[in-house]
């Protein structure tokens, strides 16, 4: 899973890049620190795994991954070309969901390139941004299409007038994921909308605060979107300290959770991903991830292709229920360990076993 850190210059994407993955990118008081995107592969924590390591004596734990890719800071006009803007238009589309920061602290010894402190100002200057840079490639799209559907291709026409329907709605200020592609139309062919990619909101906010204020709510609920409020500012000086300390200084500060947390349960939500497990003896114990609503055999797919292909069933059992039974033997006779087909839809915190030909 890849996300893009994005946002307006100086507003904190580079701090937080820091503090999520401790990857040290450079953060400093001016805009366009990040010219090249900075890509940190990040290990997703989930206690889960711990216990079921634990119990089962795996040979080594290995959590699922996201990628945060911090990308160059946007200024209006980008989709001419402004700032670094066809960059970092170009480094969105690499990823798979942009996670959109936005300044929402009052310091006043952090510029802010349009001179004042506006949320809303901000998230529409970039929201705008790639809705023009989508409209200039619908518009170019459409015309290659036009000339195909004239021959009586299905899939040219429904593209056609799925495209009509964009521009319509970027001339209006609709982003993209507001009109779904259809089925027919061939998605390796046509354009990828950059409004078409899901967006998690990250108001950074004051210190000592983890309220998401009511205008970055509000608009994350009205375009079909998550939010989540982070100070970057205290995570950056958290990621600092020993391994304990951070959950005692979030205490203190009345802050629930670490910003990490924050940022992969926002993801998931938004992704609408879920976690199932592999562990045995002796084996390395990991973590998945897949979209909610898919089977086992997509599951099987997740760990190895060739797996998928020569799927025969699969043991199920609830992270939870493995974990009170005390192991698999124990899980099989109190009847909480099932033998599903390929069609089991998963659930979240499933530990299944494929058995495989091949």
């Amino acid at each position: 899973m890849k996300i893009g850190i994005v946002g307006m210059p100086n507003a904190g994407k580079s701090s937080l890049f820091n503090a999520l993955t401790k990857a040290g990118a450079e953060a400093a008081n001016y805009p366009f620190t990040t010219i090249e995107p900075n890509i940190a592969i990040v290990p997703v924590q989930d206690d889960r795994l711990d216990a079921l390591v634990d119990l089962l004596g795996a040979s080594e734990s290995v959590a699922d991954t996201i990628a945060f890719h911090d990308i160059a800071g946007l200024v209006a006009g980008a989709s001419k070309g402004e700032g670094l803007g066809n960059q970092f238009l170009g480094n969105i589309r690499e990823t798979d969901a942009i996670m959109h920061v936005v300044r929402c602290h009052g310091d006043d010894n952090v510029i802010h390139s349009e001179g004042s402190v506006n949320p809303a100002r901000d998230i529409e200057t970039i929201e705008t941004e790639l809705i023009f840079a989508d409209l200039e490639q619908a518009e170019k799209r459409l015309d290659r299409v036009i000339r195909g559907a004239r021959g009586g291709d299905k899939s040219l026409i429904a593209e056609k007038a799925w495209l009509e329907e964009l521009i319509e709605g970027y001339n209006s200020g609709r982003p993209a994921r507001f009109t779904p592609m259809p089925e027919d139309v061939d998605k390796g062919q046509t354009v990828q909308p950059l409004s078409a990619k899901p967006v998690l909101f990250v108001a950074n906010v004051d210190e000592g605060s983890d309220e998401i204020p009511a205008i970055v709510a509000e608009h994350a609920e009205k375009n079909a979107a998550k939010a989540v409020a982070i100070s970057s500012r205290i995570e950056a000086e958290l990621s600092e300290l020993d391994e304990e300390e951070p959950a005692m200084m979030r205490e203190e500060l009345g802050v629930s959770e670490s910003g990490l947390d924050r940022v992969v349960k926002g993801a998931f939500s938004l992704l609408n991903l879920i976690t199932f497990f592999t562990v045995g003896s002796g084996v390395r114990g990991q973590s998945w991830h897949l979209k909610n609503g898919l089977t086992v055999w997509d599951a099987a797919g997740e760990i190895h292709g060739d797996i998928q292909k020569g799927f025969v069933r699969a043991e199920v059992v609830r992270w939870d229920q493995l974990v009170e039974a005390g192991g698999y033997s124990q899980s099989r006779d109190k009847g909480t360990l099932r033998i599903e087909g390929r069609d089991y839809l998963m659930q979240d915190g499933d530990v299944i076993t494929v058995k495989h030909t091949g």
